[in-house]
């Protein structure tokens, strides 16, 4: 099973493929007004599209409308935004 990640860049991937304008963007996204669930996450990647003059959320991994979500960061994909980087030896 992937998580929200990889359902983001499937549908970047589908949506691009249908020339349309797409942003992938990740933040916190709580478990307001949904059933409990028994693995809770709060960090969060989801696609917006473009259409009609306007930005529509795409979460493809619950693939319902959800309340709360606190963007962290926009961009083309993963690699414009990942969730750390770093340099050197660790």
């Amino acid at each position: 099973m992937g998580g929200c990640r990889d359902f983001a860049h499937l549908a970047i991937t589908l949506c691009r493929e249908l020339n349309m304008p797409l942003r992938y963007a990740n933040g916190f996204m709580g478990a307001i007004g949904v059933p409990a669930d028994p693995s809770p996450m709060d960090y969060n990647a989801w696609v917006e599209v473009y259409l009609d003059g306007r930005w529509f959320t795409v979460d493809a991994r619950h693939n319902q409308p959800r309340i709360g979500r606190i963007l962290v960061a926009r961009g083309r994909d993963d690699s414009d935004i990942p969730l750390f980087s770093t340099f050197g030896s660790h």
